[in-house]
């Protein structure tokens, strides 16, 4: 059966995986994506815990909280999977009303024109400011 097991607990219903992850998709109030990450049983546990976005850093191999050095946290309003249970979706609220690292309301700021991808989205705030402490 593909459709999602409602007989099952909330995480054991959700497919994982061979990693153990779970792609994750935010969403802004205005219904935009923002970013896509994954998240691990245990940062999704600490994302409903806490009710902001956790994921999986695939890169630093730990639980990366959303807006940790920047202060752009991702406030979850409600969470979503699809209809087999292999997708999240996050509605959240972007604190600050940036998601990406480049300084952009969204991390799907390159749109193909032609050959080529163009930055279609204008940088709000310095990377670098984003990131000074």
């Amino acid at each position: 059966m593909a459709d999602l097991d409602h007989s099952l607990s909330w995480l054991a219903a959700l497919k994982w995986d061979a990693d153990g992850m779970i792609p994750a998709i935010a969403q802004d109030a205005g219904g935009r994506v923002v970013m896509f990450a994954y998240m691990n049983r245990e940062s999704l546990q600490e994302t409903v815990r806490c009710g902001y976005a956790v994921y999986w850093s695939r890169s630093r191999r730990r639980l990366w909280r959303k807006g940790e050095e920047s202060g752009h946290v991702q406030k979850v309003l409600s969470i979503r999977t699809d209809c087999d249970g292999d997708v999240l979706l996050l509605a959240i609220e972007q604190v600050g009303g940036i998601a990406c690292h480049t300084g952009r309301e969204s991390c799907f700021f390159n749109e193909l024109r032609g050959e080529y991808w163009v930055p279609s989205d204008p940088i709000l705030k310095n990377p670098e400011e984003i990131y000074a402490k």
